[in-house]
């Protein structure tokens, strides 16, 4: 009889264990723009969500993913029911830079950390009491601008013509872009707008040909950034075409096709993974990511699904010391994970190596970005 009662009580302690080993589930939502005008990043993205850790140390991880339709106030919506509906612990997402800008109030005024996967720094800087709660996962413009500045002085350039989307990304990049080259001696000559959903930029191209600048800039991510570079070139431009890493995909390629050859950008190490050394310690991660989604969707995916497997890696390594601190699912919990995010130190991730701080929420340094030509229809190394 004894025992039987000892049996009981031990029966109902695992019950009991069981219980709230369930209720220390973390919650992770994944707002991405699977459908709409940016959908060339969003589908990447949500493709790679079954690829993220289903479990952390001893917790699971269930991931809630939303498609905000590339709609900037969908953004709103789904962030907004992800954190009052779904009580998440951490959001990745959205997938575009006016969309991530438009959310980060709710999820300050939440304390609910962000893991944006966008192109634009506006997200991250300058630092303040609300975008404290956001860490991105690209390369800051800064980086890469600097990269493609340095081409265009060894090239000559003096004289640019810039095209960006008339959206935080585009404008970010202009103000990024237009430091760097007044310090290196160079002189912008047109800056042109156009919106991400245009189906045509012929006025504005027709402006930065009469400018007649040694080399243009585009400034777009997905597919908008094509739009600009095949207009120019069916008006008659012969100069130089830069892009930033928001053209880094494989349908840039398809989209473009010989109106893209020539282009040089600087974007990660992905695109041109075969002849990245393998002492570079990204290169055998972003091989298992690239091999993994692949098996999975019978497709090699664009470099925004890697910035969302990133997120995950970021995750992973943040989410045990949070839990010391306290239960997921709570609001400790979360200023905990904001806390362990950003400190972050020699992270290796698919795009390159995160080292945060409280004054850096991006992390990446140069062996976040490689400076990318196309040539022969295909992405290599520039030389």
């Amino acid at each position: 009889m004894k025992l039987n009662k000892a049996a009981t009580t031990l029966a109902i302690a695992l019950a009991a264990f069981a219980s709230q080993s369930a209720l220390a589930q973390v919650k992770i939502g994944v707002v991405s723009s699977a459908t709409g005008p940016t959908a060339l990043v969003g589908i990447p993205q949500k493709n790679t969500v079954p690829l993220l850790p289903a479990k952390i140390g001893d917790l699971s991880v269930e991931y809630i993913p939303l498609d905000d339709a590339s709609d900037p106030t969908a953004s709103v919506t789904a962030v907004k029911k992800l954190i009052s509906e779904q009580n998440v612990d951490a959001i990745i997402g959205p997938s575009g830079s006016p969309n991530a800008m438009g959310v980060i109030q709710f999820v300050a005024d939440a304390g609910v950390p962000l893991l944006a996967p966008v192109g634009t720094a506006a997200v991250v800087t300058p630092m303040d009491d609300k975008k404290k709660w956001v860490f991105k996962t690209t390369q800051n413009d800064d980086i890469i601008a600097t990269a493609l500045v340095g081409h265009m002085v060894k090239s000559g350039v003096k004289t640019v013509g810039f095209i960006g989307v008339g959206d935080p990304y585009g404008e970010n990049w202009y103000k990024v872009f237009s430091a760097l080259a007044d310090k290196n001696g160079m002189k912008i000559v047109a800056n042109e707008r156009f919106q991400r959903q245009d189906a045509s930029v012929t006025g504005q191209s027709l402006k930065i040909l009469s400018a007649k600048p040694d080399a243009v800039l585009v400034a777009a991510a997905g597919g908008p950034a094509v739009l600009p570079q095949t207009t120019l070139v069916e008006q008659g431009y012969k100069g130089q075409i830069y892009q930033t890493h928001g053209a880094a995909l494989p349908d840039f390629l398809k989209l473009g096709g010989k109106k893209v050859e020539g282009t040089i950008l600087a974007a990660s190490l992905m695109l041109v993974l075969p002849e990245i050394a393998d002492s570079h310690p990204s290169k055998k991660i972003a091989s298992d990511y690239i091999a993994a989604y692949e098996k999975a969707h019978g497709t090699k995916p664009a470099t925004f699904g890697a910035n969302v497997f990133d997120a995950g890696l970021l995750l992973q390594q943040a989410i045990p010391a949070a839990a010391k601190v306290a239960k997921p699912g709570t609001k400790e919990f979360r200023a905990a994970l904001r806390d362990s995010l950003e400190q972050t130190r020699e992270l290796v991730g698919t795009q390159g190596i995160y080292n945060m701080s409280a004054t850096d929420h991006s992390g990446f340094d140069e062996r976040g970005r490689v400076l990318i030509a196309v040539r022969d229809g295909a992405w290599t190394l520039a030389k």
